[in-house]
């Protein structure tokens, strides 16, 4: 029983620290935000009380911890995993070419929001700075140049994977959310009526007297809400129950530290940061340790989010959506600790700018929120396609309302466009067309590289092999399955006549599970050629070598071909830039520089 107990509260503390992150630091801006818009009247503070009540509710617990978290594959979650789903129940056609746009709108909307979500929540954390007594006056720049110190030194320190620090995250992030629970059961205790505002007809009431003016609202309330998807997201850390357990305790310290802050509005209209002023009001000597604390959780956020784009690249790179990327493995034991230079250092330089462009956290929250909604609703839409085509009805129509909801606030988000919503437009571009442009152009590289069908490749094979004049030892040449034999191979054996003793073609087919490995060696497709095949999940990290050795394929070189792509297409010399620029499939998976061949195949597009 000890050790249930402590299995329990060991998940939920480390759920705490690597999930919650980011929602869990949405009290520091959300209502800061939205009142800087309404009019701090108590019918006002009732109405949005509540709207944040049923926002967390409806797009957090009912979209997430309820329906997606029961939706995964072998524990893993996501829009990838969503799409993995549905692409067995639906036969290819414009339904299935659909849910793939979706799921490529839905990772590149996620890859932008991990460029908004550490800039606005680092940069709203330092500027509690200015309520210390002495900085009122600091300037702006200041509290900017702090901020974006905070979050370069954040992503040097990747490298090192973030198993190492992880420990500590789940511990700060409980006595964050505690403090959050604390200061807002203090602040309801002088005004106990408050509770009152949870009853909906408050939020039906705001949203009924104050028309198109309740509506745009909507757009800011979504931040008590933003980071929600991760919980989905990162299901394949802990598992779904630790993440669920966390859930229920973190919604209600939330919730109270927003009860709290009403009451702290009603009283201080006037105030410029709702959560700072109520505990600098409440406990004047504990205001600096609380300030370090909200830093402290903002950069846990931000470690969330930085792991999660991780997360979501790496499945694009193997389920062969995104370029190859070089990836460092930094834990020993955990698969799914992974670090990605080129990636850190996009989101480094881009998290930067947009501190810089926006200067202030309240100018941020006007880009924030469509790239969530967008990724919300895609979700919904995804999830009422998976569960209308299950036993489970009902649930498809529970799923449906709930889209509608998600479609309600991703309308009223789109008023933001003009006013720097534009940047989730343009942050989420950037892997929206590389997503595109590479995909495209791998199935037309493919088609234009012709390659032979092994019994064609088998008669000339035959005859040159049994010339006799054989390299002596075993040669390894990559091909994407052993059924159909690319260029470089015709031309390595065929019209080169560089044939060994033994010739191994090696192919790695990614299934569409997580994990998983199976490798076997099918002897003798033909005289002196094997195929050794490994089928791997795509979270699966596979040690070539070791396989190879595990079959007794002892290689004396290994074959690869290189595409030298000529085209006056732009959108193929985009491609073709991509893949200069991006290690190939060889550098990717590490094998000894000493044995490898690269064998050009110059391809007209």
């Amino acid at each position: 029983m000890q050790h249930e107990q402590e299995g329990f509260w060991g998940g939920v503390v480390k759920s705490m620290g690597l999930v919650f992150g980011d929602i869990g630091t949405s009290p520091i801006y959300t209502l800061t935000v939205v009142f800087a818009l309404t009019r701090p009247t108590l019918a006002n503070v009732f109405g949005i009380l509540s709207l944040v009540f049923w926002t967390m509710t409806i797009l957090v617990t009912a979209e997430y911890a309820w329906l997606a978290m029961r939706l995964g594959r072998k524990g893993e979650g996501g829009a990838i995993v969503l799409k993995e789903i549905l692409a067995r129940m639906i036969r290819p056609g414009r339904q299935l070419s659909f849910v793939v746009f979706l799921t490529y709108l839905g990772v590149s909307l996620l890859m932008g929001d991990g460029v908004i979500t550490p800039a606005i929540s680092i940069l709203s954390a330092v500027e509690g700075m200015v309520l210390i007594p002495g900085l009122g006056g600091l300037h702006q720049s200041w509290l900017i140049l702090i901020a974006a110190c905070i979050a370069v030194g954040l992503f040097l320190m990747q490298f090192k994977g973030t198993d190492k620090v992880a420990g500590a995250f789940g511990p700060i992030m409980v006595l964050w959310f505690g403090s959050l629970a604390i200061s807002g059961a203090v602040s309801i205790s002088s005004h106990p009526s408050i509770l009152l505002a949870v009853s909906p007809h408050h939020a039906l009431q705001f949203l009924t007297h104050n028309g198109l003016a309740g509506f745009i609202v909507l757009s800011e309330v979504i931040l008590c809400a933003t980071g929600g998807e991760a919980l989905y997201a990162d299901m394949g850390h802990l598992g779904r129950k630790p993440i669920v357990r966390a859930w229920s305790i973190v919604f209600w310290a939330l919730y109270l530290n927003y009860l709290g802050q009403g009451v702290f509005i009603l009283t201080h209209p006037d105030a410029k940061n709702y959560l700072f002023g109520m505990v600098q009001y409440q406990a004047p000597l504990l205001y600096i340790p609380f300030l370090i604390l909200t830093i402290m959780a903002t950069i846990i956020a931000s470690q969330a989010m930085i792991s999660g784009v991780f997360s979501i690249a790496y499945q694009g790179i193997t389920t062969r959506i995104l370029p190859l990327l070089k990836i460092d493995y930094t834990s020993s034991h955990l698969k799914s600790q992974i670090y990605i230079g080129s990636v850190n250092w996009m989101l480094m330089v881009a998290v930067v700018i947009i501190m810089v462009v926006f200067q202030r956290s309240e100018n941020l929250a006007a880009a924030y929120g469509l790239a969530v909604t967008g990724s919300m609703t895609i979700t919904g839409i995804m999830m009422v396609l998976i569960l209308s085509r299950t036993t489970k009805a009902w649930k498809a129509i529970f799923a449906g309302l709930i889209t509608m909801v998600d479609l309600v606030f991703f309308t009223a988000c789109l008023h933001k466009l003009p006013h720097g919503g534009y940047w989730s437009i343009i942050l989420a571009l950037l892997p929206f067309v590389t997503i595109l442009v590479w995909t495209r152009g791998q199935r037309a590289l493919y088609k234009a590289l012709r390659p032979l069908e092994l019994d064609t490749f088998q008669l000339a094979y035959e005859q040159i092999y049994a010339k006799g004049r054989n390299i002596p030892g075993t040669g390894l040449f990559f091909v994407k399955e052993y059924s159909v034999v690319p260029p470089y191979v015709v031309h390595c054996i065929i019209r080169s006549n560089i044939i060994y003793e033994r010739n191994v073609f090696i192919s790695i087919v990614r299934t569409d599970e997580p994990f998983g490995l199976v490798s076997e060696l099918k002897r003798a497709i033909a005289t002196g050629l094997d195929a050794f095949e490994i089928h791997a999940g795509y979270m699966e990290h596979v040690e070539i070598e070791q396989l190879l050795r595990e079959h007794g394929i002892q290689e004396k070189v290994i074959f690869y071909g290189v595409e030298d792509i000529a085209t006056n297409n732009l959108i193929w010399k985009l491609f073709s830039t991509i893949k200069r620029q991006t290690p190939n499939f060889v550098q990717f998976n590490k094998l000894p520089a000493a044995r490898l061949q690269g064998v050009v195949t110059r391809v007209e597009m």
